[in-house]
């Protein structure tokens, strides 16, 4: 039997990983990689495959499935999932069919509320805790762009069989894929959040890039203010996480490519739904349960709040 990955969202992150599993999979008598698309991204996989732009070149791979009805899809062994957080729940429903209690999902999501809510849909499989760190975007319709050298994939459970862990290492090194298995997977979840939460807050609320964002005194002082809020949110947690975080965060935003932004930004420009819930009123929510002042997040919620678009 074919060990079935599913990657359900054809974004940068799902796009990009899954393009990377396809490549590695095609043809194999072992694993059989299946992508979970709808409209124009199925259609243009469907005809043309899947296209991975990177500083290296251009690359067309070819998923074993490409589909997005449960009964085409069938059952999986794994389920990474990089989907916008607002639609967490309802993609996730319409895969009743092709996830079995033996399934174990891997969230790949920007948030860290991702893994409570999805087990609240499926309380019987192992949901693990996973990050990734990469710039990649969607430039059309079955064509994702990576921009930069970074492309790191952290994963780990405190619940879920080693041998399952370890047989998703072993599939993920074969497709080159840099991944890593944490023990303490909830901290580095955490790391990343702590950066792309305080980044999306400020790029959305300034409408600026991170090059403007570090050439402003009063642009770099939101970020940090930010980036100093959510720390202490995570220090009250009782998260076990770098003592030199914050520094550490803002030679990360330094590195990164000045002419990028985050996914949240673009989705305002755009006028599209962005994860406002998720990476802003997620923290302002957690300050008041731990009692923690966000004045900084709440200007940004409240700012931020009001450019959603209708439902």
């Amino acid at each position: 039997m074919k060990t079935r990955i599913g990657i359900l969202g054809m974004g940068g992150v799902g796009g990009y990983f899954g393009g990377l599993l396809a490549k590695a999979y095609h043809n194999s008598e072992t694993v059989e990689i299946v992508f979970i698309a709808r409209g124009n991204t199925l259609d243009t996989i469907a005809t043309s495959g899947l296209k991975l732009i990177t500083d290296e070149g251009e690359t067309i791979v070819y998923p074993a499935v490409v589909a997005s009805d449960a009964e085409q899809i069938g059952k999986l062994d794994y389920l990474i999932c990089a989907t916008k957080t607002y639609d967490i729940e309802s993609s996730l429903e319409t895969l009743r069919k092709s996830i079995t209690k033996n399934t174990v999902i891997l969230p790949l999501y920007n948030g860290v509320d991702a893994p409570e809510r999805i087990r609240t849909l499926y309380p019987d499989n192992e949901v693990l805790l996973g990050c990734v760190y990469i710039v990649a975007m969607i430039e059309s319709p079955a064509v994702i762009k990576k921009v930069g050298p970074i492309e790191k994939l952290f994963f780990g459970s405190d619940s879920a069989a080693i041998s399952k862990l370890k047989s998703l290492q072993a599939i993920f090194e074969k497709a080159a894929i840099e991944s890593t298995l944490l023990e303490n997977i909830e901290a580095k979840v955490w790391e990343k959040f702590i950066f792309i939460s305080s980044l999306a807050s400020a790029t959305s609320y300034l409408d600026e890039n991170i090059g403007e964002i570090i050439a402003s005194n009063s642009s770099r002082a939101l970020f940090v203010n930010l980036l100093q809020e959510i720390t202490m949110l995570a220090a009250v947690k009782g998260l076990d996480l770098p003592g030199d975080i914050t520094m550490k965060t803002i030679n990360q935003l330094e590195k990164m490519p000045h002419s990028a932004t985050s996914s949240m930004h673009r989705d305002v420009q755009a006028g599209r739904n962005f994860e406002l819930a998720s990476l802003t009123e997620f923290v302002v929510n957690e300050g008041i349960k731990y009692e923690v002042d966000m004045p900084n997040y709440e200007k940004v919620f409240n700012k931020l709040k009001m450019q959603l678009p209708a439902n």
